[in-house]
């Protein structure tokens, strides 16, 4: 539906104009990819100055994804187990992690990345987030218009 469609059936409906205009930006955003076969734990979380340190383990099953996203703050990974394959907005690889293998993730809007596990193994990430207080881990974002290589 476009928005002036949408626009248009809230005008028609018992809809307020606030809950009407939500739902017409609804309508017109794109979706975000949700991760599939993830669990993570928190081990540990402090907060200093402002910042949250937060230690997470994440697993990611044969086949899973985290689905595209970014972080508000700067994440610092240790893969213990399995492969990461990592990649930008744009859908080029920049890197494929194993096992002892470190990574870090910048933060902000302009750093959107997906990493998967196309291996036949669990992927095992120890996760130092350092975010602002208060952030939460990730944000979703929209898949680019591009494909991931095969």
């Amino acid at each position: 539906m476009t928005v002036t469609n949408c626009l248009a059936a809230a005008a028609t409906t018992a809809l307020t104009s606030t809950a009407a205009f939500s739902l017409c930006l609804t309508a017109g955003t794109a979706a975000a990819t949700p991760s599939s076969g993830v669990t993570a734990q928190i081990l540990g979380q402090v907060t200093i100055a402002g910042k949250d340190y937060i230690l997470r383990q994440i697993t990611i099953a044969p086949g899973g994804t985290t689905g595209w996203h970014f972080h508000d703050g700067t994440l610092y990974a240790l893969i213990t187990g399995g492969t990461l394959s990592h990649y930008k907005s744009d859908c080029s690889v920049d890197g494929i992690y194993n096992a002892g293998g470190t990574l870090v993730e910048p933060s902000g809007p302009g750093h959107v990345h997906i990493g998967n596990n196309s291996a036949t193994t669990p992927l095992v990430l120890q996760v130092v987030y350092v975010n602002p207080a208060g952030s939460p881990l990730s944000e979703d974002a929209a898949a680019p218009s591009c494909e991931l290589p095969k």
